[in-house]
C-alpha cells in the first residue's frame, strides 16, 4: 500500500474538566500583573520579581506551591479577556507531562487549538526521543465546543503532515491513497482518471504531469460527498508533488522546498475532512490534479501551445508556471456541475510571498461578499488572510501572439496576473475565490514549529460552517 500520513487523532490533549487532579495555569496579561502580584502570596511575588516576570505573551514561569511536589505555571498573554488559539501553545512545549486546567474561571476557548497542535510532530523519519514526555493535557470546562476544535486542530495537523513529507513518498499516487482513506472513513465516493487517459479530457493536467516516471504518473482525483438536493460547493487544491520548474528549471536554492508545492491539495484534503466530519449539508466536490512537474524527453516546452479542457489554448511562456495549467483543467471541470461556491487552495506564486510575507494567504475571489466572509471568518478564528484585486487592467500582461492566452504575466504583479489567468476557467457566474497560500511556516512559533502550515484553512471552514451550517 502507497505511504499517506494518516489523519490525526489529538482528542486525548484536551479532555472535559469532571475534577480531576491538575496543576493550576494562571493567565496573566500586562494591564492585570500589578493587581495579580498585589494578591499573591509573597513567596510567589518574590519569585516572579526574580524572575522578571512582566508577562509577555508565551512568557512562562513555574512557581512553587504549599508543598514540596506542589507547582503551578503563569502564563503571560496578550489579553487575558481574548484567548486566541496561539495564546497558551508554550505551555505543553516546555512543561512536564501531566494535567493542566485554567486558573480562576478563564476558559481555553480556541487556544485548545494551540495546546494540541504544540504537542504535534511528524515522526516517521526520526529515531523515538529517548527521553519522551507524557501528553500535557488540558482540561476545559466548556466542552460543547470541544469536537469542534479538536477537528481543527488535526485537520491543521494533517495539512502539516502532508506537506512536510518528502516528494517520494507524497508523490501523485500517494495524494490519492490520502484521498482514498478519507472517501472511505466518510462514505464518500471517489473517481481518479490517470496517466493518458488525461490527454483528451485534462490535457493540461497531463502536460505538466507527463514527463514524470510511470510511478508518479499524473492524476485528477475527484471526491464526491452529501446529497444530491444539498447546496453544491467545490473545493480545489494544487497537488504539485515536486516541482523542479521543468525544462526552465529551478535552482537548487529554489528546488529544496519544493515538496511543499503540494500545499494547496493538502488543504483541499482537510477542509473536505472538516465538510464530512461535521456533517455540513452541501453537495462536496473536491478535485486535486496531482502531478510532479519533471524532466525527461517527453516534458512540455517552452513555446509550446496547449489546449485546456476549456478549449482555451494557451502558449507556454515558462514551464515553471506549471501550477496555474493544472488548477485550469481543475477549475473547469468543478464549474460543469455549476457549484454555489468554488474554492481553490495552491502554493502558486513567490509574487503572493513578497507582497504579503509568509504568514498571511492572498485572498482574490469574484464576489465581494465571499471575499468578505473569508476575510471576517479569518479574523475571528485567528486565521488572518488579506485580499488582494483581480485588477482587469493587467489582463493583457498574458497576450499571446499565436494562442488564446499566455501561461506567464513578466515581472509585474505576478499573484494578481496568476489570479486573473485562473479566472478564465471559472465557469459564468459562479462564486470563486482563490487562495494563493504558502504552506509553510520559515520559523518556529509556539504551536507553529517551522515546515508546513495551514494557511486560510480554518478561515475556509468557518465561513463555510457560518454559510451553510450552524454558526460557530
Amino acid at each position: 500500500m502507497l505511504y499517506a500520513p494518516t489523519m490525526i487523532d489529538l482528542s486525548h490533549l484536551v479532555q472535559p474538566d469532571i475534577g480531576q487532579p491538575a496543576r493550576l495555569l494562571h493567565l496573566i496579561d500586562k494591564a492585570g500583573l500589578a493587581e495579580w502580584l498585589g494578591s499573591a502570596p509573597p513567596r510567589i511575588r518574590n519569585h516572579l520579581t526574580a524572575m522578571r516576570f512582566t508577562a509577555r505573551p508565551h512568557e512562562l514561569v513555574v512557581v512553587p506551591g504549599d508543598n514540596a511536589d506542589d507547582w503551578a505555571v503563569v502564563l503571560g498573554v496578550a489579553d487575558v479577556a481574548n484567548i486566541r488559539p496561539w495564546c497558551l501553545a508554550k505551555a505543553p512545549e516546555v512543561l512536564a507531562g501531566g494535567t493542566y486546567r485554567l486558573a480562576g474561571d478563564a476558559r481555553p476557548g480556541d487556544a485548545i487549538i494551540g495546546w494540541a497542535l504544540a504537542q504535534h510532530r511528524l515522526t516517521a523519519y526520526k529515531k523515538p526521543d529517548e527521553n519522551p514526555q507524557g501528553p500535557r493535557v488540558l482540561l476545559t470546562g466548556d466542552p460543547a465546543r470541544l469536537p469542534d476544535r479538536i477537528a481543527e486542530a488535526e485537520g491543521t495537523a494533517w495539512v502539516r503532515d502532508l506537506v512536510n513529507t518528502p516528494a517520494e513518498d507524497m508523490g501523485p499516487g500517494n495524494l490519492e491513497a490520502a484521498a482514498e482513506a478519507l472517501a472511505k472513513r466518510y462514505g464518500a465516493t471517489i473517481e481518479v482518471t490517470r496517466g493518458d487517459a488525461l490527454a483528451s479530457g485534462y490535457p493540461m493536467i497531463h502536460a505538466v504531469g507527463r514527463a514524470a516516471a510511470r510511478s508518479h504518473a499524473p492524476r485528477l482525483i475527484e471526491l464526491h460527498w452529501g446529497r444530491e438536493e444539498h447546496p453544491r460547493v467545490a473545493i480545489v487544491g494544487k497537488g504539485v508533488c515536486f516541482d523542479s520548474g521543468g525544462l526552465d528549471i529551478k535552482s537548487s536554492t529554489g528546488m529544496l522546498l519544493m515538496k511543499k508545492d503540494m500545499g494547496g491539495a493538502a488543504h483541499a484534503l482537510a477542509l473536505a475532512q472538516l465538510i464530512m466530519r461535521s456533517g455540513l449539508p452541501v453537495r462536496l466536490h473536491m478535485l486535486v490534479g496531482a502531478v510532479e512537474n519533471a524532466i525527461s524527453g517527453n516534458a512540455f516546452r517552452p513555446g509550446d501551445v496547449l489546449k485546456s479542457r476549456k478549449g482555451i489554448t494557451v502558449e507556454i511562456g515558462n514551464t515553471d508556471a506549471e501550477g496555474r495549467l493544472v488548477l485550469g483543467d481543475c477549475l473547469t471541470r468543478a464549474s460543469e456541475t455549476s457549484p454555489d461556491v468554488m474554492i481553490d487552495f495552491a502554493t502558486l506564486t513567490g509574487a503572493a510571498r513578497v507582497a504579503v510575507g509568509p504568514d498571511l494567504p492572498a485572498v482574490f475571489a469574484n464576489s465581494d461578499p465571499l471575499a468578505d466572509g473569508l476575510l471576517a471568518s479569518g479574523q475571528t478564528v485567528g486565521d488572518p488572510c488579506w485580499r488582494l484585486p483581480l485588477w482587469a487592467g493587467y489582463e493583457d500582461m498574458y497576450v499571446s501572439d499565436i494562442a488564446d492566452v499566455g501561461n506567464s504575466g513578466g515581472s509585474f504583479a505576478g499573484a494578481i496576473t496568476a489570479a486573473l489567468f485562473l479566472q478564465r476557467f471559472v465557469g459564468e457566474g459562479l462564486s470563486w475565490a482563490h487562495f494563493d497560500t504558502y504552506a509553510w511556516r520559515p520559523a518556529a512559533r509556539p504551536g507553529q514549529p517551522k515546515g508546513g502550515e495551514a494557511l486560510g484553512l480554518r478561515a475556509s471552514w468557518h465561513y463555510l460552517r457560518g454559510r451553510y451550517g450552524a454558526a460557530v
